[in-house]
């Protein structure tokens, strides 16, 4: 072997590197709605958890993807860590694959139906395909399916063009004596391991002892146990990826090397008994590109066999590796592994939003209730929510934007732009509440009181504030036009009020009813309570928009209030309801 052929392997691997990781990415983009739909349907159900994990594994042909997947889903506690490790197990079925379809290389007949079969026959095809479907087609799906098809064919050109170089190494006396040593078991292991965890890829290392097998000097003495170590390898990806998260998805992580590690100390002691004592003369054969296929999926299938039994086993083993912290939770967090499968992680950010609208609502509501009854204990309250919504805006407006700069659909791209407006206005709503809260302490603290008209006056006010917060809410966790329809009619109500009240209070200051320190924290709290539902009113416009395929806020007000009917008989029954 000189150094052109050295040369020629390299090329050839990092042509199947390259193929195979562009493949994997473009499969991601087009299968992120299938696995956003699948989340949904996990169960505790070992079977459930098991298939999905294979499906999910096979679809984009990579375990470590798919692991890093439920590494952050556990982090971002979209699945529970008992749900995570059957889908581990799973993946490790589902990665097999990826040998299979490798194993297409060796196809060696005069049939013309095999030799159709080979990938030297339809790869050409595949390439012309997605070429034609990348340079000259609109839209993300279709330059995806062409993105896929070209990683196809560079993964395979790859594979080829390391089995031509390596075809010579079949003579080559040290080349057998080193896969020679590789029959002691531990060192094949450590082998198989070692390449696994610097390429991140075990369908990458078994399809590089593919091409090494091409050449009949790999026995399957041999490759039996570097299979083996390529399972533990292939933990390094999840392993790295848990750095930083939570406790659950260290765990998620553990549970995929404890798992894998277990399987492969098992069955390579059952494989060096019945090598020791039985000696198969299959071990001292030449392995083909079928055989290591059918080796991986045996060894796979062993290990979930053996463990998936013993789920509750490594579910306690792992929380004893990784006890639990002492240092109490913080703020949820928006996990940057999810970003890999934006679908997966716009989901994420709608569950924080929706969180984030719970936190500025019931920040109002407190708000309003210290008004009527202020207390110390209420007031910080108000105050540290209105924190975490801050902290909520940060994080989702940073995650967003780099949401968006990923290749997302048009429907996913609508969805990111409409959270994107939503955040402000509820992070706004928690401001207007903490101000709420220094008029009612500047009133406690100063023994102010208002007339009884006017305390009864903004009873009806925040009353009907309180009512739009609501409204607007239920339209955006629910998408009901509806509920957003109502919500603006009322903002006009809320618009009424204000201008009722203040005209109100300046007849009641000429009369001498009320004093000038209480009208001037009256005016900031018919402000904050005004303003408060103005943000609801974008709120609710922007869900408007959004069913209408239509981002221009003020088009949509217009078009509500063209409701003509609907709006002057909500606009009555209000009238009505908060009148004072």
């Amino acid at each position: 072997m000189d150094i052109f052929n050295i040369l020629t392997l390299l090329g050839g691997l990092s042509l199947f590197l390259f193929g195979m990781n562009i493949m994997g990415q473009a499969l991601e983009r087009r299968a992120g709605e299938k696995i956003r739909s699948m989340i949904g349907k996990f169960t505790t159900g070992r079977l459930a958890g098991l298939l999905t994990g294979l499906g999910v594994t096979a679809v984009i042909q990579s375990s470590s993807a798919a692991t890093v997947m439920v590494v952050g889903f556990v982090n971002s506690g979209l699945m529970t860590l008992k749900q995570a490790i059957n889908v581990i197990m799973g993946a490790n079925i589902g990665t097999t694959v990826t040998a299979w379809i490798l194993s297409l290389s060796g196809i060696d007949s005069g049939s013309l139906f095999l030799r159709l079969l080979k990938p030297s026959s339809f790869t050409p095809v595949l390439a012309s395909a997605g070429i034609i479907l990348y340079l000259f087609c609109k839209g993300h799906k279709k330059k995806d399916t062409g993105i896929i098809l070209l990683g196809f064919a560079t993964l395979m050109f790859g594979m080829e063009t390391m089995s031509e170089s390596v075809s010579g190494l079949g003579g080559e006396p040290y080349f057998r004596s080193l896969f020679v040593m590789f029959k002691n078991p531990v060192l094949g292991v450590l082998a198989g391991a070692i390449l696994t965890a610097i390429i991140q890829s075990s369908s990458a290392s078994v399809g590089i002892l593919q091409a090494l097998a091409s050449t009949g000097q790999v026995s399957y003495g041999a490759a039996v146990p570097i299979i083996m170590g390529q399972n533990i390898g292939t933990c390094v990806t999840a392993m790295l990826s848990s750095v930083g998260a939570n406790k659950n998805a260290k765990r998620a992580a553990m549970v995929h090397l404890s798992f894998n590690t277990i399987g492969a100390v098992v069955w390579l002691t059952v494989f060096t008994l019945i090598k020791e004592l039985f000696n198969p003369l299959l071990l001292d054969r030449a392995a083909s590109l079928f055989g290591i296929a059918i080796a991986h999926s045996v060894f796979n299938i062993l290990c979930t066999v053996l463990l998936l039994p013993f789920s509750g086993f490594l579910e306690k083993l792992v929380n004893k590796i990784v006890p639990d912290s002492k240092k109490p939770e913080t703020y949820e967090q928006l996990d940057e592994r999810l970003l890999a499968t934006p679908p997966i992680a716009l989901e994420r950010c709608r569950e924080t939003v929706a969180a984030l609208a719970k936190t500025a609502s019931e920040s109002l509501k407190e708000g309003v209730s210290a008004l009527q009854k202020y207390s110390p204990e209420l007031a910080a309250s108000v105050r540290e929510k209105e924190e975490k919504t801050d902290y909520y805006e940060d994080i989702l407006g940073t995650y967003l934007v780099k949401l968006s700069a990923k290749q997302i659909s048009e429907s996913n791209s609508a969805e990111a732009a409409k959270l994107l407006k939503i955040i402000g206005d509820f992070e706004r709503i928690a401001d207007h509440a903490v101000n709420i809260v220094k008029s009612a302490e500047e009133m406690n603290n100063k023994e102010l009181q208002f007339t009884t008209a006017a305390v009864s006056e903004i009873y009806v006010f925040s009353a009907a504030v309180i009512e739009i917060l609501d409204l607007s809410t239920t339209a955006f966790l629910n998408d009901d036009t509806d509920a957003a329809f109502t919500a603006e009619v009322l903002e006009r109500i809320a618009k009424l009020l204000k201008e009722q009240i203040r005209s109100r209070h300046i007849l009641r200051l000429q009369r001498g009813e009320c004093s000038i320190s209480a009208g001037f924290i009256l005016s900031d709290l018919l402000t904050d309570l005004e303003r408060t539902s103005h943000h609801c009113s974008n709120i609710a416009a922007c869900i408007t928009d959004i069913s209408d395929n239509n981002m221009n806020l003020h088009q949509s007000s217009r078009k509500s209030r063209n409701r003509t009917d609907d709006f002057s008989e909500k606009y009555n029954d209000f009238l009505n309801k908060y009148a004072i």
